[in-house]
């Protein structure tokens, strides 16, 4: 399989890229809009992103058990 093709399909990738651009937009679009909102935004963005280092560590528990079963699929 394509490295490239194999990113793609990553869970832990698309959750990264989903976090990253919700991140990104979220934040530019208060500060162009409400600059007095911005450093709320950032506590708030800051407080999200445990949960998506979370989800994407136990994605990746799970991809590792089922690779030691010998159950992974791409």
């Amino acid at each position: 399989m394509n490295p490239f093709v194999g990113l793609l399909r990553s869970r832990k990738f698309l959750l990264l890229v989903l976090d990253t651009v919700i991140s990104f937009a979220t934040f530019f679009i208060v500060k162009y809009a409400v600059p007095s909102l911005a450093d709320d935004v950032l506590y708030v963005i800051g407080g999200l992103q445990p949960v998506f280092v979370v989800i994407i560590g136990a994605i990746a528990y799970e991809d590792g058990q089922a690779k030691k079963a010998g159950t992974f699929k791409y």
